[in-house]
């Protein structure tokens, strides 16, 4: 049931996912350094508790800077940065942090087989669904669908937000995919999601 459900949102995002203007990503280059005190000039993040956004899908990027700048994704530290920046800036960023290398993480070896059995197996008896049914087997994304790429992300952010999403934190009404995390962490325990943030670390996209 849990795998139609997902389908089923997946097909109808194919259909409605909005369709964003193409950035210029020399533009967001010159424009990406009020980020790079979080996020790194080149979109990999030095601190693990921020996100590295670079090789993350441009429709993507563009879509959670609107989202925070309207207020249904509450990003404190955020807020006050996006809310000078245009249409025009958005798409310009994305189209420059999604050009970028994102470099690879390494996952913790004490949690590698727990990680890697959630990631592409899910939890049968929880109803929890594989991670890469919607992620991709590499963690490449669906940037159709508007899954993330979730490779080499830091362990620290993915757990931060899985735990966000079992307390039940949603991006807004009508944005389909956090409601399906909210639902899928719901079932994780901190050991779990613990073991699956460091598998996704040590992902990388392009095996």
């Amino acid at each position: 049931m849990k795998h139609l459900l997902q389908f089923a949102v997946a097909l109808s995002l194919l259909v409605s996912w909005p369709l964003l203007a193409a950035g210029d990503a020399d533009a967001g280059q010159a424009k990406a350094a009020v980020c790079a005190a979080c996020h790194g000039m080149d979109g990999n993040s030095m601190v693990p508790n921020w996100p590295k956004l670079a090789g993350q899908h441009g429709a993507y990027l563009e879509r959670q800077m609107s989202l925070i700048k309207g207020g249904q994704r509450p990003v404190p530290e955020m807020a006050g940065i996006v809310a000078g920046l245009t249409d025009e800036d958005f798409a310009d960023l994305a189209a420059y942090f999604s050009s970028q290398a994102k470099t690879a993480g390494l996952a913790d070896e004490t949690l590698l087989a727990s990680g890697e059995s959630l990631y592409r197996a899910g939890i049968a008896d929880k109803d929890v669904p594989a991670c890469m049914s919607c992620h991709g087997p590499a963690g490449e994304g669906n940037p159709l669908a508007g899954y993330p790429s979730l490779a080499g992300q830091h362990a620290v952010y993915s757990e931060k937000m899985l735990k966000g999403f079992r307390a039940g934190v949603q991006w807004g009404e009508e944005d389909a995919n956090s409601k399906i995390m909210t639902d899928v962490a719901n079932r994780l325990t901190d050991d779990e999601i613990r073991a699956v943030s460091s598998y996704i670390q040590g992902l990388h996209a392009n095996e």
